[in-house]
């Protein structure tokens, strides 16, 4: 079970990012998910933090955090599906909040709509993070065409902080290709 759950830095761990990447295509869908080669190029930066999420030496998921200020934007969490239900989604929530406890952490879920067809799982998601800690932090984002609700903990997010957040992550060029906004 979800003992020994780990955190630790996959940015130079090539066979940690083989693995994440398969997970990462099976996770998200196809316009949730950001090119693969750019996180990775990205992940450079000092402000991205990319971590691993172990159980002893086995991956069983990651984490991509956005730090800008004080503001940590979780762009991606996800446990291995064979690994689910097990508490590791937890444990790993509560060691990442434990890691970033003097910070505004946040993340955006897809929004519970009665008519999307996966709303079972989009509550189930949002019960989830709830039981986690996280909470509604109000605001929503645009990301591309999907619009996500905002949830975290430390307060809420203002929209010129997101966007000077996603700024410092997409640069200036790519900023102006990239539809990442906060919205009311």
């Amino acid at each position: 079970m979800a003992d020994n759950v780990l955190l630790k830095s996959i940015k130079n761990d090539r066979k940690a990012k083989k693995y994440i990447k398969k997970l990462y295509r099976i996770s998200f869908p196809p316009e949730e998910r950001a090119p693969f080669y750019l996180l990775s190029r990205k992940a450079r930066l000092k402000n991205v933090d990319w971590l691993g999420i172990y159980d002893k030496e086995q991956c069983i998921g990651f984490f991509y955090i956005l730090n800008y200020l004080d503001l940590s934007y979780v762009f991606y969490f996800a446990i291995d599906y064979n690994m689910r239900g097990r508490g590791y989604g937890t444990k790993a929530l509560a060691e990442l909040k434990n890691q970033y406890q003097n910070r505004r952490l946040f993340l955006a879920i897809e929004q519970t709509e009665k008519n999307a067809p996966n709303y079972d799982e989009r509550v189930k998601r949002k019960n989830f993070y709830a039981r986690s800690g996280l909470t509604a932090i109000g605001g929503k984002v645009r990301e591309g065409n999907v619009i996500y609700e905002l949830i975290g903990t430390g307060g809420s997010v203002k929209k010129e902080e997101y966007h000077l957040l996603i700024h410092s992550w997409t640069g200036k060029l790519m900023s102006k290709m990239v539809v990442m906004e906060l919205i009311d």
